[in-house]
């Protein structure tokens, strides 16, 4: 492991935790595929599937507490949609983690395809008036959203994300939950569910302790410094940056499942 490894690995988590706290995700839709494609390019090392779920789930837990920590002041919070969402991501997102030892590599990343496939196509259904409803009038059917979370909670732990770049869309799209709430949210239920997706990979032998150490001092620094400036970007700008950035990598995971 030389000092050319590290920079890379630093590099790859820095620049995926700044997006990720910039729109309110934990960063595994953007960790994932540059974990898996970047270091083999330049030849340092070629990480499986298993062992990139493993290292994002564990960096993920580390930039999503950071990012919430960014966005506790200001209202931002839905401590309502905290629990109810929190509780049942926790819950499927152990189930995946621990179940995807079972796992082929081809099926996690035909499972990682399907979920930013899904939330691609959500990304794009428009979302009118949704940030025109004030934070302390913003309601929501709190056992629909358990349910998805569960489900998410379910497909995310396998893949080793906390599944926020799945959330995103459904808060958005379906519960029509603000976009500035949402990211602010969204974060802090990434928090929890990663709680599951770690501990799942971590007793079942599934995270490469070096890389992820590398990662989370990344996500430590970028995490907060990203959440610091979404806070001032015009919410349609965080919502295209989110599309753009789960369509890229979707096209690529799918182009390898069906071309490879």
């Amino acid at each position: 492991m030389d000092f050319f490894f590290i920079i890379i690995i630093f590099l790859i988590g820095f620049v995926g935790s700044f997006i990720s706290g910039m729109v309110g995700v934990g960063g595994s839709i953007i960790n994932f595929p540059m974990l898996l494609y970047i270091p083999p390019l330049f030849g340092i090392i070629t990480f499986t599937a298993h062992e990139v779920s493993g290292i994002t789930a564990f960096q993920v837990f580390f930039a999503s507490i950071s990012g919430v920590w960014t966005y506790r002041k200001g209202g931002y919070l839905n401590k309502k949609l905290i629990l109810f969402m929190g509780g049942a991501i926790l819950i499927g997102s152990f189930i995946g983690s621990y179940g995807s030892r079972l796992m082929t590599e081809g099926g996690i990343n035909i499972v990682y395809g399907v979920l930013a496939l899904i939330a691609i196509v959500m990304m794009f259904i428009p979302k009118k008036g949704v940030d025109d409803i004030p934070f302390d009038q913003v309601t929501f059917n709190k056992w629909l959203a358990a349910s998805l979370a569960l489900v998410v909670g379910i497909g995310a732990g396998i893949v080793g994300a906390a599944g926020a770049f799945i959330l995103v869309p459904i808060m958005l799209v379906v519960l029509r939950i603000p976009t500035r709430m949402t990211i602010a949210t969204s974060l802090a239920i990434t928090f929890i569910s990663s709680i599951g997706a770690t501990v799942g990979k971590i007793t079942t032998g599934q995270v490469q302790y070096f890389p992820a150490f590398i990662m989370v001092i990344a996500s430590l620094i970028a995490s907060p410094l990203g959440a610091n400036i979404g806070k001032k970007i015009n919410t349609k700008i965080l919502q295209w940056i989110l599309a753009l950035l789960i369509l890229g990598t979707s096209i690529k995971i799918w182009s390898d499942i069906l071309f490879n």
